[in-house]
């Protein structure tokens, strides 16, 4: 039947869309990030412009 041709369309890109938001959603969550701590002891260097 030709009359159900869009809905077929429109459903597969509903799931497309669906499953790349979930495997986007789901890859950026499941990664950890080590977070760089700063030491508390800053380490200052002085700069001398020879300008």
């Amino acid at each position: 039947m030709p009359q159900m041709m869009p809905l077929n369309w429109t459903l597969l890109m509903l799931f497309f869309l669906i499953i790349f938001y979930l495997y986007n959603i789901l890859n950026f969550y499941s990664m950890n990030y080590n977070s760089i701590k700063t030491s508390t002891k800053m380490k200052t260097t002085s700069i001398n412009w020879k300008w």
